[in-house]
């Protein structure tokens, strides 16, 4: 099993020369996204290091879309776990990201055993890789999409500050599109860290975000849902901030670290959604709220365009831009020296106004007035004009306000 990096080798400012710049998207058709939910808005949401061998069941699968999963990834190296997964997965109403540890070096014989399993979602390649690991990882997917072209294969990149010291991040991300070309790009980063937001985890979102556009692919990010090091146990604050900063940025794909506690005194996880004794702690309950608010949402956030980001507050996160231009219906927008993402996104004729509280602790007042025409999108997915409220509205440590109109 391999355990996310908490040190970083290298600073972030030092990984950001040099970087690659490319000015068109790819057009492969081989590089472009599976539609996970034909028709649908429904956001995928997958659980990293999940339901173990031992434990593997319908009725665990169950449990983990009653907290709002659809897709699920548990750590499994042996074939015959394996498929007993993908079983269990398709009798829950899920699906499952593939792992076996003969994929990579025998896909010709592992692939055609699953790739007509109702229960598969895509096949798991390696997390985290540095240089040294792609040649490796390149034939290994370019033989795996020549077999089974209707799924997926996934590949999990570092996070700023923590990539291979010889190439610099930006390069580090299209060097491996190009190689081991995934229909998205997938990394880890968790921001809260001492019960404070890291420093570049907005810097992360704006690199992944705009390094995915020029690619031509969405990205899929993360929220930490189990606590170890330095990382707290979270709450519902730091777990909606994680995911509606995700949204805001235009992620089409999110994921959760951990779901079942995954064993090793290394690094002291701890209070999992499913701990070592194979129980629900609180934190199950606090995904299980977050996940229902975001799917009742989902139809402003997926296949939405990002128009733009911005930060508000006193002191901007590394790596951003200040709120300065407003759009046309926002008549005015202040909150009031808090930190704050303002996102803008448009889908169809539609354009939909994201606001998200920065903080973990404090409220934050906004207020914000519009032209005629703008609807607020509650927690809920219902809508409501947003002149039937108050001027200056209440937004509660790491949540999101949506208005929307034509």
């Amino acid at each position: 099993m391999k355990i996310k990096n908490l040190l970083f080798a290298v600073t972030s400012s030092l990984l950001l020369c040099s970087c690659a710049t490319i000015d068109k998207p790819t057009t492969n058709a081989a590089d472009q996204p599976f539609d996970l939910f034909p028709g649908e808005d429904t956001i995928p949401i997958m659980s990293w290091y999940s339901i173990p061998p031992a434990d593997l069941s319908v009725e665990r699968f169950i449990e983990l879309k009653e907290a709002g999963f659809n897709l699920n990834f548990s750590h499994i190296y042996g074939l015959a776990d394996a498929k007993k997964a993908l079983d269990c997965a398709q009798q829950a109403g899920i699906r499952n990201l593939f792992m076996c540890g003969a994929l990579i070096g025998k896909p010709e014989e592992i692939v055609p055993q699953v790739m007509n399993h109702p229960g598969l979602a895509g096949y798991h390649l390696q997390d985290e890789p540095q240089k040294v690991h792609i040649p490796v990882l390149a034939e290994a997917n370019k033989k795996i999409r020549a077999i089974d072209p209707n799924h997926f294969t996934y590949l999990n990149l570092y996070p700023v500050g923590a990539t291979d010291p010889f190439m610099p991040y930006i390069d580090y991300i299209h060097y491996c599109a190009k190689e081991v070309p995934t229909p998205f790009i997938s990394y880890d980063h968790y921001g809260i860290v001492n019960n404070e937001i890291r420093g570049n985890y907005y810097q992360n979102l704006e690199i992944i975000s705009k390094e995915a556009r020029k690619l031509g692919k969405p990205f899929w990010a993360f929220a930490l849902s189990t606590a170890h090091g330095s990382y707290p146990v979270p709450n519902v604050a730091q777990l909606k901030l994680q995911m509606y900063s995700n949204l805001a940025y235009g992620a089409q794909g999110l994921q959760y670290f951990t779901y079942w506690n995954p064993g090793t005194e290394t690094w002291n996880f701890h209070d999992a959604p499913i701990t070592l004794d194979k129980k629900r702690s609180s934190v199950y309950d606090f995904v299980r709220e977050v996940n229902a608010e975001l799917q009742k949402r989902n139809f402003v956030f997926m296949r939405s365009k990002v128009e733009f980001v911005r930060h508000t507050g006193e002191k901007l996160p590394l790596g951003t831009k200040r709120l300065e231009t407003l759009p046309d219906m926002v008549t005015k927008l202040d909150t009031h020296g808090k930190d704050a993402v303002v996102s803008l996104l448009t889908k169809n004729d539609m354009k939909y106004l994201v606001i998200v509280n920065a903080g973990i602790h404090d409220d934050m007042s906004l207020t914000i007035t519009f032209k005629p025409g703008v609807t607020r999108i509650r927690k809920d997915g219902t809508s409501v004009a947003a002149d039937k409220y108050v001027d200056t509205l209440t937004v509660g440590p790491g949540e999101c306000e949506v208005f929307a109109w034509k």
